[in-house]
């Protein structure tokens, strides 16, 4: 019985903490993800699933040390960063991230039309209904249901799961090519993997689930539950892109059809895994567009209030944090207006946030490392030496990453890549 009790109270405790992790790692799986991933999967058809195995591992190493700052200092990575580096690098980061973040909020709400168009919307009806929703949601919810509301979004993936299905992979060749590691060095495969590492790991996703943490208040005694949530969330997101990938290297790499989005992918699945396939895929792709054109504002809010130490959270009011809500408008309604603009090309604006966010995120591991392991900090919750032992392999193996990255997406032939 008392065991009994023990699952039931262990069970309570993790529902409690429930919410930043998946949610923060869920969204990574946004339009721009999903158009990578289709693109890896068409492309390339399996021989990438394996990259998604080390990917994993890595991304959970990132995120539990970001939460685990989060429970023990009671602060948001912007504060511990102007408060540990100095103000000047502090300005410095956040102007290169906020131009980072807003281009990707564009890209969101480039995916909101282009999906919207696959169910007979036009761009001008379903933008500005999505601005209103995003605007409604986020300035009428207070953090609790905000996250029960994210939590929710989270399900549109499942769609994926079930298109993967529909698409009758070989299983046996799936499962041998996600444990097999293959490597080319063809150009173009290596943009691709390149794009699939940048987009799994990225820059904004560290300041959010961190400033989340503090907001829904987990303490310390709850930090095991924490954790294993942040852990549940990162596999839940690259099981998602394990199933995108395998749809489109079933249908379209096996058929020889060539894409350079995800809206290609949703179009081309119809005749060869069925309508209803096509759907599902078209459906996820615009609640992981939604997803993101709410939360990278909110994300973006977050980190620069905090970095100049106005108030900030979805828990005051307007009055009480005006900066972060005036922030939190003004990119959610600029990144909408620039996809209403006609016959617009968002391809540059898309890559040189690829780019910024590429070479911001190994020095915003660098700042994680340097904090997480200051005792004064963290006390007895500074890093194992393991832990650092491959967070520091991982930064500069990432460092290597960001610089071909940018060497790749240079190149005008390869813009597609990225699209």
């Amino acid at each position: 019985m008392e065991n009994g009790k023990s699952a039931r109270s262990r069970f309570a405790l993790f529902l409690i903490v429930l919410g930043p992790g998946i949610i923060t790692a869920a969204v990574d799986n946004d339009a721009g993800g999903i158009t990578t991933y289709s693109i890896a999967g068409a492309h390339f058809g399996y021989s990438m699933l394996w990259a998604l195995i080390p990917i994993t591992i890595l991304l959970v190493i990132v995120q539990e040390m970001s939460a685990r700052m989060g429970v023990v200092t009671g602060k948001g990575l912007s504060d511990l960063i102007r408060e540990n580096f100095g103000l000047k690098i502090t300005v410095i980061l956040m102007f290169c991230l906020v131009f980072a973040n807003l281009a990707v909020t564009v890209s969101e709400f480039a995916g909101i039309a282009a999906a919207g168009e696959l169910f007979g919307f036009s761009k001008f009806f379903s933008v500005p209904l999505c601005v209103f929703f995003v605007l409604s949601v986020v300035l009428r919810f207070d953090y609790r249901n905000l996250e029960k509301f994210f939590l929710l979004l989270v399900f549109f993936y499942v769609s994926y799961v079930l298109s993967g299905f529909m698409a009758k992979p070989d299983w046996n060749t799936v499962v041998d090519q996600t444990l097999t590691p293959s490597f080319s060095f063809n150009a173009y495969y290596l943009a691709v993997l390149i794009g699939v590492i940048g987009t799994t790991i990225t820059p904004w996703m560290q300041f959010y689930l961190q400033s989340s943490i503090v907001e829904k208040g987990v303490k310390k005694e709850e930090y095991a539950y924490s954790r294993g949530e942040v852990i549940l969330g990162c596999i839940i997101t690259d099981v998602i892109a394990f199933f995108i990938i395998v749809t489109c290297a079933a249908t379209l790499f096996s058929n020889n059809v060539g894409i350079e989005s995800a809206v290609d992918a949703a179009k081309a699945l119809g005749p060869l895994a069925g309508s209803n396939a096509r759907l599902l895929f078209a459906a996820g792709f615009f609640g992981a567009a939604l997803f993101g054109a709410i939360i990278l504002p909110i994300s973006t809010s977050f980190y620069v209030c905090e970095a100049f130490g106005w108030e900030s959270g979805v828990n005051k009011k307007f009055t009480e944090a005006k900066e972060f809500y005036t922030l939190f408008i003004l990119l959610t309604v600029f990144g909408a207006s620039v996809v209403m603009i006609p016959e617009i090309k968002l391809i540059n604006l898309m890559i040189a946030s690829q780019i910024i966010n590429g070479l911001m995120l190994p020095i915003v591991l660098v700042c994680m490392l340097k904090l997480v392991n200051n005792k004064k900090l963290m006390g007895e919750y500074t890093n194992p030496l393991i832990v650092n032992i491959i967070m520091w392999g991982g930064s500069i193996l990432i460092m290597l990453v960001s610089i071909a990255l940018v060497a790749t997406t240079l190149k005008p032939d390869l813009f597609s890549v990225f699209g």
